[in-house]
């Protein structure tokens, strides 16, 4: 059985095994890659020794894969119970943002900067569409926010 026969023939099953026996489609096709990577190498490297037993093989790998995500996934969700407030984040660390001053910042910036400021870090847009709408070169809009923003920081103090 070449390669290409034995993902047709095998992957049905094993995704179907991976839904009745794990979370959701996305796990069963996740299941269904893993498997057959698994058998295709054991294949190549010669660890199949009864090739007429390969429905077997498969599905033992099946098993094993599955129950291996299955550990893996209790073991991370009883290291997450443990350790969890380790991982959390610590609010005193978060910046605070005087946001009067930040207005008062942005007022001090020439309307092209400001207007650039605005259209890439609130309405999410990339340099190309800004110099579309403002007739400029992206590579222009691009200088001109990279200023703006060292402008914002120092006026910000954090120079």
């Amino acid at each position: 059985m070449d390669e290409a026969e034995l993902c047709r023939t095998f992957a049905p099953r094993i995704r179907l095994y991976g839904l009745r026996h794990l979370d959701g489609a996305a796990a069963a096709d996740d299941l269904v890659q893993e498997v057959l990577v698994i058998v295709i190498e054991a294949v190549r490297a010669g660890r199949v020794r009864e090739p007429e037993r390969i429905a077997s093989y498969v599905l033992g790998t099946c098993r094993q894969v599955a129950q291996g995500g299955w550990r893996g996934e209790r073991r991370r969700g009883e290291l997450l119970a443990q350790h969890g407030e380790l991982l959390a984040p610590d609010p005193s660390r978060e910046p605070v943002i005087d946001v009067d001053r930040l207005r008062g910042c942005l007022a001090a910036l020439a309307e092209r900067e400001r207007t650039i400021v605005v259209l890439s870090f609130y309405d999410e847009r990339d340099a190309d569409d800004i110099a579309i709408q403002l007739g400029m070169t992206s590579g222009n809009v691009r200088v001109v926010r990279h200023r703006a923003v060292a402008r914002l920081r120092a006026c910000m103090g954090d120079a």
